[in-house]
């Protein structure tokens, strides 16, 4: 700890740097922390730092929006909570039930293992296709304009199953052969 202290204190002591000045051979005046030859120490006082002073902005809010925040509930209606969804295409819908009704300018996106499976729309439907077999978590999420989160449906799994290809293929008949 007193190693710390000591090394931050030496790094304010070093902050303090001297400033020189000199001019060049062609009469320009330079400034630097670094010593040149011809250079002469300039004393930094306290007023000659530059401060800048930054005035209070107001910022205007938009009443409307704020008055008449709605908050709204999402939730998947289907597939349901540990449904098992059977397609060989990886085609299925997720319809999602939104409380009050979606605003104008909301987008409902549609995330699956946390990654982005449709394009943002304002339809409270999505058809899929070619998602891979396999454990899944669905959630969606209504957006701003900004791409601001403004409310999530809770987590859904599902299972997604396809037939493999072995099962797809007819069975080879088996001949007793006769070996000699």
């Amino acid at each position: 700890m007193r190693i710390l202290l000591f090394s931050l204190l030496l790094v304010s002591i070093s902050s303090t740097a001297a400033v020189y000045r000199w001019v060049d051979e062609n009469g320009k005046v330079h400034y630097s922390d670094e010593a040149k030859p011809n250079a002469e120490l300039v004393e930094v006082k306290e007023n000659t730092q530059n401060t800048i002073v930054l005035n209070d902005t107001p910022i205007i809010v938009d009443s409307t929006s704020q008055n008449d925040a709605i908050e709204l509930v999402l939730s998947i209606v289907s597939p349901t909570h540990d449904e098992t969804i059977r397609s060989n295409e990886g085609k299925f819908d997720v319809i999602v039930s939104v409380t009050p009704t979606l605003p104008r300018g909301i987008l409902l996106a549609l995330f699956i293992d946390g990654e982005v499976k449709a394009q943002p729309q304002s339809s409270s439907t999505f058809s899929l296709m070619g998602i891979y077999r396999g454990e899944h978590i669905i959630v969606v999420k209504a957006l701003d304009q900004n791409g601001k989160v403004l409310a999530s449906s809770s987590p859904r799994k599902i299972f997604l199953h396809q037939a493999s290809v072995s099962r797809l293929a007819k069975p080879t008949p088996y001949y007793a052969t006769k070996i000699n």
